[in-house]
């Protein structure tokens, strides 16, 4: 049997003391130890690679996580180095952060790793940095599964405002700040939630206070501060805090996101198969908000590899309802035959407007601000080179994939028009042909949109 030990980190989160009970019923681990208030994050994970653990395999959590199922089958028969676990976030859907899965070999690697230094990433995201330089050295893979696990729901508002100034300073690129701002877009849909309007203050007060050109020292000093910061603004805003978390009002979360879904996913998927640049995050955003547990774009090392091998039946899509993007886009043939009876979505927009759209995003470095190893960045690479035929813009080239990718997913699904939506979501089409498509009940919300170049 093996054995689990927990690694639990709280700063007085509101749901501190339910996390750890639920967490402790869903793992059964044979040790717990637990960090808190150890401020900054890099200390807590200096110390936490500081014990000396006798176990098989580490799940490292945050107090911010409510796990919801039961983890221990999964693990006794676990043998993979890291697990990335899928969490429904409530600020940003369907995520992967809070709960990891280590295996104690890597953990002994974080162990020999020397904390680096005037490095952003490290300062941002200390765990995750240690972790992705020990399995760049160990040359092994990162897994992504889904668990039925609650994160950020039923925080404190300091803790919010903590949060989304933090999330602000990790969204620096053009790219990611359009991602924020259309997350910003569907929160502000949702009056009645204090919740949001405290994240939006949060964002708005890091970008003020944090000029993007911030040194390490800087941000290192702003973020120390932050805890401290967040109380100040919201007594001046008059926000009075939370009540202390009940499980009533967890179970009552729990079965309000019990959400039934129109067909099984199991054996039928949901695949975006549009080009880059065509809507395919705002159709992810979309099917995710129907009650479906899309992926987009998934380029971890093990994706890459499988499609690389012509293996389709992803091994990502055993804990998914569906992929978007590129990652798919060029596979629908192969899909269909795995995947029968599955759900197809084209995502189109003019020709003109896309050319330019993707010669702006392919103009830039594709692999800014990502984890340092040259072995995703390569298959990273070929694939990009396998939808389009190069590596970089070329308009001719570019426009030639565009009509003839329409035109192939056209004439194959000719006499199968149930299985092939068409949605050209920049010239306003959304719910309406989207839900009668998947036969799914309509939501009274603005279609979500998400542009990442203005």
């Amino acid at each position: 049997m093996k054995k689990i030990d927990l690694v639990f980190r709280t700063v007085g989160e509101r749901t501190s003391k339910i996390a750890l009970e639920l967490a402790i019923k869903n793992i059964q681990p044979a040790q717990v130890h637990i960090f808190e208030n150890v401020k900054p994050f890099s200390l807590a994970v200096q110390q936490m690679l500081k014990i000396d653990y006798a176990c098989d395999f580490v799940v490292f959590m945050d107090a911010d996580c409510l796990i919801m199922e039961d983890m221990t089958f999964f693990l006794q028969g676990n043998t993979l180095p890291y697990i990335d676990c899928y969490v429904r976030d409530k600020f940003r859907g369907q995520i992967h952060c809070g709960v990891h899965i280590v295996r104690i070999d890597v953990v002994q690697a974080m162990k020999k790793v020397q904390e680096p230094t005037d490095d952003p990433k490290y300062v941002l995201r200390p765990e995750s940095r240690i972790r992705d330089l020990a399995m760049s050295q160990l040359n092994l893979d990162k897994v992504f599964k889904s668990f039925k696990i609650f994160h950020d729901f039923c925080q404190f508002y300091r803790d919010v405002f903590v949060k989304y100034a933090l999330r602000e300073l990790r969204s620096r690129t053009d790219y990611h700040q359009a991602k924020l701002k259309a997350y910003q877009e569907t929160w502000e849909m949702q009056d009645d939630d204090l919740d949001f309007k405290v994240a939006n203050y949060a964002v708005a007060y890091a970008r003020d206070q944090l000029p993007f050109a911030a040194s390490v020292q800087e941000m290192a000093k702003f973020i120390e501060y932050l805890p401290n910061i967040a109380s100040i603004e919201l007594v001046k805003r008059g926000i009075p805090e939370k009540e202390p978390l009940t499980l009533q009002e967890v179970e009552e979360l729990s079965a309000s996101l019990n959400i039934k879904k129109p067909f099984d996913t199991n054996k039928r998927k949901i695949f975006g198969i549009g080009l880059s640049g065509t809507g395919n995050e705002s159709l992810t955003l979309a099917v995710n908000m129907l009650g479906f547990n899309v992926a987009s774009a998934p380029d971890d090392e093990v994706t890459l590899k499988e499609l690389i091998a012509g293996n389709y039946g992803l091994t990502i899509l055993k804990e998914f309802d569906g992929i978007t993007d590129i990652t798919v886009a060029p596979f629908y043939a192969q899909l269909d035959e795995l995947f029968p009876d599955s759900k197809f979505i084209l995502t189109i927009r003019d020709k003109e407007s896309w050319l330019k759209a993707v010669e702006a995003q392919f103009g830039q470095p594709v692999f800014e601000g990502l984890p340092s190893n040259e072995n995703t960045m390569l298959l990273r690479k070929r694939l990009r080179t396998a939808v389009y035929g190069t590596y970089n813009f070329d308009k001719e080239q570019f426009s030639y994939v565009y009509d003839l990718h329409y035109k192939n997913v056209v004439e194959y699904f000719t006499y199968r028009p149930e299985s092939l939506l068409i949605l050209n979501i920049y010239a306003g089409e959304g719910w309406e042909k989207l839900c009668t498509f998947l036969k799914s009940p309509s939501l009274d919300k603005p279609f979500p949109f998400m542009n990442k170049r203005n």
